[in-house]
């Protein structure tokens, strides 16, 4: 059985301040290790219920914030920072279960730590067929897309709610529960990787009455960007159009495609306002 494994930082246990998952720095340090342990408790979880073979996709940041000899299962390890398939990298048909480890809330939900969606500099706010979605929403149309489940997330009580409208079945683990967007009520980490470990175990084990997300074909998304020049600029993009001061649509009936020119739209614009 085999498992993709899609790691952010923003919804690990404890952290509530970009110092904190951006490195260099001691705090950074710190939370990495509490992120790997996160990941780690989802690999071990999903081998307790019979998972062989892992391949874990660092989808935070720079996309090397894992130490690849600390990670459990074997896993396969892919880093860095320019991958065409972004937080996807990686995923195909021959997995069977994808797990979103340390996962977060969009910016235009409810008060989520450290909440955005893929770049909190361009991107305003993202809707799906009409649905407000985060990352995990996004990310879900790859996996729709090569027909495998989402089977897990993990995060805080938004990136649960978030997740859920999209993957309605999907196993969430809430380590956190949030204040504010910098602020949040944690777990200790110790209970934080149990219950990670514990869901883990409970969704490869429902695997078999696991359904793929919930993502009508064609489908759409909506961007808002943070300023008008950001979305004229997104609609040189072929497949992209206006739809408003600040917002651009795309289209496609193939969810991959319609995530491939989401993640060049955000690239480009993630460019500009570098």
């Amino acid at each position: 059985m085999k498992v993709y494994l899609s790691s952010d930082m923003e919804g690990t246990a404890g952290v509530v301040d970009w110092a904190q998952c951006r490195g260099p720095g001691p705090e950074y340090e710190y939370y990495r290790r509490l992120l790997q342990d996160e990941v780690n408790a989802a690999i071990a979880g999903a081998m307790d219920a019979g998972a062989t073979e892992f391949l874990v996709n660092d989808s935070h940041s720079t996309m090397q914030n894992l130490r690849p000899d600390r990670l459990l299962g074997g896993a396969r390890y892919l880093s860095g920072r320019h991958k065409p398939m972004y937080m996807t990298e990686g995923l195909d048909a021959s997995f069977d279960a994808v797990f979103l480890v340390s996962y977060h809330g969009s910016v235009a939900g409810e008060p989520s730590a450290l909440s955005h969606t893929y770049d909190p500099r361009t991107v305003a706010r993202v809707r799906l067929d009409g649905v407000e979605v985060g990352e995990s929403g996004i990310n879900a149309l790859v996996a729709l897309g090569h027909g495998v489940p989402v089977v897990l997330v993990t995060g805080d009580d938004t990136t649960a709610e978030e997740a859920r409208a999209v993957c309605p079945d999907v196993t969430a683990v809430v380590v956190k529960r949030s204040v504010s967007r910098f602020a949040a009520d944690s777990l200790h980490p110790a209970e934080a990787c149990r219950l990670i470990r514990e869901g883990a175990a409970a969704a490869i084990r429902s695997l078999p009455d696991a359904r793929l997300p919930r993502i009508e074909l064609p489908a759409t998304l909506e961007v808002t960007f943070r300023t008008a020049d950001l979305a004229e600029l997104a609609c040189r993009v072929v497949g992209v159009e206006r739809a408003g001061t600040l917002d651009v649509r795309i289209t496609d009936a193939d969810p991959i495609e319609l995530y491939r020119t989401f993640v060049t739209v955000v690239l480009l614009a993630r460019a500009v306002a570098e």
